[in-house]
């Protein structure tokens, strides 16, 4: 169990904010299994947030069972906050969190994501301001930094709680390490015994395994998966399981049907918005079969979502003829046509 201020999550397990990933389809997908204390959105522009229609937005688009989540934002001016809080309130957000991670350049040369760990007293302000205008539990996104230096870290994170931040999720690399990088997790402990709040760690957890060690080393409040939840949705689950002894069922898998699980989730999106996701997703989820490349490969190269299903459709055929047995191929195909289905939030 892990407390956010006043919110209880039922597992200390959180889905990361993923460009491109973690939105509605993917969220339902996790929910599914069952383990996710906490869900995410996509990252949101603070800025255009609040011209935003959250029953649209492919961004925004929930169901009623997508909660508790999180609405992570990315701020480049302090004056953003204002206004993207009070459209967090009408969305009826569960938490907030500020991203003060992402390393991708694009971000930072807007000034947004870890540009923003070189900056601490402009961070102090966002944070500030943030704590005034709400009392929803107030989260942030790190990385360890541009390099491994002990008291500029404690500094910055130390800093984050004294203005009010109420847990803190550390990514266990510097700005420039990539994915491939192996995380400093003993890294994250440090940052925990600096603090009195929470302190979840994000990183390279892809297995039972990894979380175990993870949490060894960091002795972290909690995980947030990431690029793991679109390759392995059941992970939650069996983390919650086989390592914080939570009452989960364990449910026998089948690939195909989870990838036309998927693309139904994909249908509460308008037309134009799914493919992409797809595409996205199937990136991931190909990692499960030996040739999986394939089927990314065949997906990829799709001009319309009908023509990626068929072509997905074809390679489960050939590689998992038994995962196939009880996938509605038609009733999928039918959906993936249609504009939209009915389980979206609506006014």
């Amino acid at each position: 169990m892990l407390k956010i201020k006043d919110k209880i999550l039922a597992a200390p397990l959180l889905l990361a904010p993923m460009a491109g990933l973690t939105h509605s389809a993917l969220r339902t997908l996790v929910l599914s299994f069952g383990g996710a204390g906490l869900l995410s959105t996509e990252m949101l522009s603070a800025r255009r947030l609040p011209k935003e229609n959250q029953y649209v937005s492919p961004y925004l688009v929930r169901t009623k069972e997508e909660f508790p989540l999180s609405y992570q934002l990315l701020i480049t001016d302090v004056q953003e906050i204002g206004p993207a809080i009070v459209a967090l309130h009408r969305m009826a957000a569960d938490v907030v969190d500020l991203n003060f991670g992402c390393p991708a350049p694009r971000i930072r040369k807007a000034g947004g994501g870890s540009s923003l760990m070189s900056d601490p007293l402009r961070v102090r302000g966002i944070i500030r301001t943030a704590r005034r205008r709400t009392n929803l539990p107030l989260t942030a996104k790190i990385r360890l930094g541009e390099r491994l230096e002990q008291s500029s870290l404690r500094d910055f994170c130390t800093m984050l709680q004294d203005e009010g931040l109420d847990m803190l999720t550390v990514h266990a690399r510097l700005r420039g390490e990539s994915f491939a990088r192996k995380p400093h997790w003993e890294w994250v402990e440090k940052v925990k015994n600096w603090l009195d709040i929470p302190v979840v760690a994000n990183g390279g957890i892809f297995s039972v395994k990894d979380a175990a060690r993870c949490l060894s080393l960091s002795n972290a409040d909690g995980l947030m998966l990431g690029r793991a939840a679109a390759q392995k949705p059941w992970l939650f689950a069996a983390i919650a399981r086989e390592i914080y002894g939570i009452s989960v069922p364990e449910w026998k898998i089948s690939l195909p049907r989870l990838y036309g699980e998927f693309a139904l989730g994909l249908t509460r999106f308008r037309p134009e918005r799914r493919l992409g996701r797809l595409k996205e997703f199937t990136h991931y989820f190909s990692l499960n079969y030996a040739f999986g490349h394939h089927l990314a490969m065949a997906v990829q190269k799709s001009t319309t979502l009908t023509q990626a299903w068929r072509q997905a459709v074809c390679f489960f055929e050939r590689t998992d003829p038994e995962g196939m047995i009880g996938v509605a191929d038609e009733e999928v195909s039918t959906a993936l046509s249609s504009p939209y289905i009915s389980d979206v939030m609506r006014p």
